[in-house]
């Protein structure tokens, strides 16, 4: 009999005789392994997670990329393995706490797919889940356009990730596209048109809001924000301010949660930054200045005690799990963050 490669044995014993005599003969048993594991974790960033604030919740833009093997897995496994079997092993890294799901950009999320996600990770793990483009893009290139449609956003996004991920939901995030935004008076009709949009959507989630347009950016947009209960998103992305710019344009409210992306490494476009970075198992591009911006703004935050999310991207500098480590580091470095007992 040919045993599978994916299999361990342990011994299980055959049955007695008839008269109950014969002693038990034990028989292997096949017990199936899992695809993939967790990485064994570097003691220094072990250590790093338990000195940091639970308040601050890191995580990774989705997690399906073989090049971490090493960082977060024990074992060469395939990106479909990893997208299907492999957020177990992903949110047993003390360090990321949560995950950003961006396949709900191209299409809809489904409930049952959200409940399965939630059910693979610890009570405490969270879940940034992006909005698809159809509903924040006047021009979508993956579906139909329901550009602020506030009922379907209510019915087809909002209804599926309650549902789905329950209490292990975390940000939902609009991430607008760049839409050309080149004078003062068309900034203030698309903030208009954002903020009327928020306002119909149902209470309960934590919103964000990012964008790619920096003349958006303003005490304008930050009052629509306030009144509909949305966040900013702080990024780094080429067509925005660093971070704390951002922040002084539109600073966070008191004892609102903090939401962050860390996306894409200036000067470069995303299909460079793949070409550039493959297989994103080592930093390439360190981007000291975003690094030590988002450990001042986190320590702040997590300081007040305010939730606190940021998503690292491979874009970023090379490798999430990497530039992740180093932020850990960088907001240790701020000051002291007691441990969990």
């Amino acid at each position: 009999m040919t045993v599978p490669s994916d299999t361990l044995f342990s011994m299980e014993p055959e049955d007695s005789g008839s008269d109950g005599t014969r002693p038990p003969t034990p028989r292997p048993r096949a017990v199936t392994r899992p695809p993939v594991g967790p990485a064994a974790l570097d003691p220094v960033i072990a250590s790093r997670a338990s000195q940091l604030s639970r308040q601050i919740r890191l995580g990774t833009s989705s997690w399906s990329f073989p090049g971490w093997r090493g960082l977060v897995w024990d074992r060469e496994s395939s990106e479909s393995t990893l997208a299907r079997s492999g957020l177990p092993a992903y949110a047993a890294h003390p360090l990321l706490r949560c995950v950003g799901i961006d396949k709900t950009f191209y299409r809809p999320p489904v409930a049952a797919d959200l409940a399965a996600m939630a059910k693979q990770v610890p009570e405490d793990f969270r879940f940034l889940m992006k909005v698809p483009e159809s509903v924040v893009s006047p021009s979508p290139r993956h579906g139909a356009s329901r550009f602020l449609d506030a009922a379907y956003a209510t019915n087809e996004v909002v209804a599926p990730f309650i549902e789905g991920l329950a209490s292990r939901g975390g940000p939902l995030l609009f991430q607008f596209p760049p839409l050309g935004i080149r004078t003062g008076e068309a900034a203030a009709r698309v903030v208009d048109s954002i903020g009327e949009f928020l306002a119909r959507l149902p209470s309960g989630p934590l919103y964000a809001v990012e964008v790619r347009d920096r003349l958006l950016l303003g005490e304008s947009y930050r009052s629509r924000l306030r009144t509909a209960g949305v966040v900013h998103c702080y990024s780094v992305h080429p067509s925005m301010p660093s971070p704390l710019e951002q922040a002084r344009a539109c600073p966070p409210e008191p004892g609102t949660p903090m939401v962050c992306r860390w996306m894409l490494h200036g000067g470069q476009t995303y299909e460079d930054a793949v070409d550039r970075y493959e297989p994103f198992d080592r930093l390439v591009d360190p981007d000291e200045r975003s690094r030590h911006e988002f450990a001042a703004m986190l320590e702040r935050a997590a300081g007040q005690g305010r939730d606190c999310f940021l998503i690292a991207n491979n874009k970023a500098e090379g490798s999430a799990p990497i530039t992740l480590a180093l932020l850990a580091e960088a907001i240790l470095a701020r000051g002291d963050h007691p441990a969990v007992a």
